[in-house]
């Protein structure tokens, strides 16, 4: 009998909990979904530019997101991909592996569900950046660049937390065929442009999840968008650009990219290859130069991978003229240039790495509307 009263005892303490996880589960879900509503879409801009008579190039605002960055989009996917998938409870530590903005991201959703956040992020990441994870509620656990997967997946154990691991899970977190990803999204606002399918979408690629949802979304789309290309823009001691070209998904480096947020050192899974068309590398002089005269174009300061993003539009942009094509190409602005006022606004720390920019803004003159 007493053996019979305990196994009662127990299966109604498990109910109790079980039902007590779904009611924070359904708010949970409330929450994620009135953020939604207030920041589900973000502006297309036409940017001022001379020099290409019957090309337009559009950037996506991902920058004035309620964290600043595209990853607002993929740090939520990523966070319901883990409360639908049980992995993510009430009392659950969020951790994760990161250069900045994704963390950020991901400390601002773990304090709407109250939950504790340690983001593992490279040294030399920008102040900027760690001070915003803190300000979210989250950690910021500094380790050498190579050692943040380890790190992250060690932390999990220990807490008994969950990795969301973005590297691994952002082309499985978010939904590719609609839910205004971001390529629905673009798709739609050029609907009533001169050139409303574009010749070209450019991204950068961290994790890959940006490119593998715009190169499927278009596939899935292939009546409509069936002449519309995905171009990826690498930056320097990035392995993406090798890889493409020979498919080798085992390629490391040993540095680190110096444009926060692009480019990794190792072929991330999310990577997914064959819905990209063509890859670009970019120099980081020339991600940085496009970066600052986007200041003087817009009024604005953004990140320098925005810089990376705009510059292999411009490249593009001077193919179709040359090949005497008209069109539009889309790219991202990815995240503001607050988080870069230390490094790549910093003309010292330029200095100190080498990176000379004034060749670069004589080829950008061209580009400049005239009087």
């Amino acid at each position: 009998m007493t053996h019979t009263m305990s196994g009662i005892l127990d299966s109604h303490t498990v109910a109790t909990r079980n039902s007590e996880t779904r009611l924070w589960l359904i708010d949970a879900m409330q929450r994620i979904e009135a953020d939604y509503n207030r920041s589900s879409d973000t502006h297309l801009h036409k940017l001022d530019i001379g020099g290409l008579d019957g090309i337009n190039i559009y950037l996506k605002d991902e920058a004035i997101h309620p964290t600043g960055s595209l990853k607002h989009r993929l740090a939520r996917s990523l966070i319901l991909y883990g409360l639908c998938g049980g992995r993510i409870g009430p009392k659950t530590t969020l951790i994760e592996a990161s250069s900045g903005s994704t963390a950020v991201s991901e400390s601002y959703f773990a304090k709407l569900l109250g939950l504790p956040f340690i983001a593992v992020v490279p040294k030399g990441t920008s102040p900027e950046k760690l001070s915003e994870i803190t300000r979210y509620g989250g950690r910021a656990v500094e380790v050498e660049p190579g050692e943040i997967y380890t790190e992250a997946a060690r932390l999990e154990a220990e807490t008994g937390g969950y990795y969301l691991d973005q590297f691994t899970n952002a082309e499985r977190a978010t939904d590719w065929r609609s839910n205004n990803n971001i390529a629905e999204s673009l798709l739609q606002q050029m609907e009533l442009e001169p050139h409303p399918v574009p010749d070209w979408i450019v991204v950068g690629a961290g994790t890959g999840g940006t490119s593998a949802t715009i190169g499927r979304y278009l596939r899935y789309r292939s009546e409509t968008y069936a002449t519309t290309r995905v171009c990826v823009a690498d930056p320097e001691n990035s392995v993406f650009f090798e890889g493409f070209k020979t498919d080798d998904e085992t390629l490391t480096a040993c540095c680190r990219s110096r444009i926060e947020g692009v480019g990794r050192p190792r072929m991330e899974p999310s990577f997914i290859r064959p819905v990209i068309d063509r890859m670009l590398k970019i120099s980081d002089a020339a991600s940085i130069t496009t970066m600052r005269w986007l200041k003087d174009r817009t009024g604005r300061r953004f990140g320098p991978s925005t810089g990376l993003n705009v510059y292999a539009s411009l490249k593009l942009a001077l193919e179709m003229q040359h090949e005497g094509r008209e069109g539009s190409i889309v790219t991202l602005i990815c995240d503001n240039g607050n988080r870069y006022e230390d490094s790549c606004y910093n003309d010292e720390w330029l200095a100190s790495h080498g990176i000379d920019i004034s060749p670069h803004f004589n080829c950008l003159k061209a580009f400049e509307p005239k009087p």
